[in-house]
């Protein structure tokens, strides 16, 4: 049998393994270009998702209901906020101090109660589905608009939180960037920025050039779609690991003391001020996640222990992004998979509640200062303007420039819109 050398053999077997990075690593860098010229320019040229995973209980966040009987307003008290007649808990005194610069949705809802099948709405905008995989916002993202200035367009914060944050049936060239270590770990670095061990400026760039080589070897002998995507996978990898820039964003030891301790010495504080520096470097959707939320038991004194880590980090992130002039162009969410039961149960905790629960949003073009829906009396059901997964999709995609009607091909040539069914929600956007 004769044996045939092809160009994807070269790369799979030998220069890939050469330059000390794996085909995994460089799919995670986008192939994607410059959006398309004399589009007008969008609200948002960034995001910022922060993810409270397990479901945090709206009622003990930003939903509060101190008039309602003990058994359902538990024990945790209120804040007043700058907002005429509006209270958050008593664990989110800061963020009450910047409620004029946001706005709250109380009447989140879908019909998910399982974790996964919520997480899995919150970071796609679709309800699972057995006969097809969803990519993640973020992938969307990195898809359409592509990366900024040598660096990834999507990045997750301290790593990919769950499979719903990845590419579902778009190229995995769209999965996220992890930074695979915590901000406020002593000593942290990116371990995908540095060179492999052994392997030395000269000789990074020496691969480089035997890599061209074989390119230009098979030059016009083979035509796919897929080694054309991998080229450019390579060039992104090289841009990454060679740009002083790009490495410089990732440094939160750039960082002044005072700032690091405003956001607070954390995982919420470091990895609030990380998500920060990477969408003022150019990164275009972070996402972050931060705490356990699934309260079924004491929950006064879970929400105790973190929430006020959060609320610290949040109003700094708010507030710092306003000063440095990026909070009209950075929009800010703040989610979770679903709310909490109205109820305290048995175990002075809540259980799983997907009726109704409360989102944060902020910057990019979004209302400041503005309450979107209520819950009723007990917190049980949206009361009015009932906010879906789609709407709200729809909402976010529109304020960073993408269209939500848009379809995308998945695999069989398959066309599947990017959010289907959903509306944009005008009374959110200024």
């Amino acid at each position: 049998m004769m044996l045939t050398s092809t160009r994807r053999s070269f790369l799979q077997v030998g220069v890939v393994a050469g330059l000390g990075l794996s085909l995994d690593q460089f799919f995670r860098l986008t192939a994607r270009g410059n959006p398309a010229a004399g589009k007008k320019e969008a609200p948002a040229q960034s995001i910022i998702h922060i993810f409270l995973p397990g479901g945090i209980a709206h009622q003990d966040f930003v939903d509060p209901k101190p008039l309602a009987p003990i058994e359902y307003r538990g024990e945790i008290g209120t804040a007043k906020t700058k907002l005429a007649g509006v209270y958050f808990s008593e664990y989110m005194k800061k963020t009450a101090e910047i409620a004029d610069k946001i706005t709250v949705c109380r009447s989140m809802t879908h019909g998910e109660a399982a974790h996964e099948r919520g997480t899995h709405n919150m970071f796609t905008g679709y309800r699972p589905s057995p006969a097809i995989t969803f990519p993640s916002m973020g992938s969307v993202v990195s898809h359409e608009l592509g990366p900024r200035k040598n660096l990834p367009p999507y990045v997750c914060i301290p790593s990919m939180p769950n499979t719903y944050a990845s590419s579902g049936y778009l190229s995995s060239a769209y999965a996220p960037f992890s930074l695979g270590s915590d901000p406020a770990n002593p000593g942290f670095t990116v371990q995908d920025l540095k060179l492999p061990g052994g392997v030395d400026d000269k000789r990074f760039e020496k691969r480089k050039s035997m890599l061209a080589a074989v390119n230009e070897q098979f030059s016009g002998k083979e035509k796919d779609d897929g080694l054309k995507a991998m080229d450019t996978f390579y060039e992104r990898a090289y841009s990454l690991i060679s740009s002083e820039k790009a490495k410089l964003a990732f440094d939160i030891n750039k960082e002044t003391d005072a700032l690091r301790n405003d956001y607070g010495r954390n995982a919420a504080g470091q990895r609030f001020l990380m998500a920060r520096r990477l969408v003022e470097a150019g990164v275009r959707f972070v996402s972050l996640t931060y705490g356990g939320w699934d309260m079924h038991g004491s929950i006064k004194a879970g929400m105790a222990g973190q929430l006020p880590q959060f609320d610290q980090a949040f109003a700094a992130l708010i507030n710092d992004l306003s000063t440095r002039g990026l909070l009209d162009s950075t929009l800010v969410m703040v989610s979770s998979e679903f709310g909490r039961t109205p109820k305290i149960n048995p175990t002075a905790g809540r259980d799983h509640w997907p009726k109704v629960f409360s989102v944060i949003l902020a910057g990019g073009g979004i209302k400041k200062g503005f309450i979107y829906g209520t819950s009723d009396a007990t917190a049980t059901e949206p009361e009015d303007d009932p906010l879906t997964v789609e709407d709200l999709a729809m909402t976010v995609y529109q304020q960073i420039g993408i269209e939500g009607e848009k379809r995308l091909m998945a695999p069989g040539n398959r066309p599947i819109d990017i959010v289907r069914e959903g509306k944009v929600r005008k009374e959110l956007v200024v």
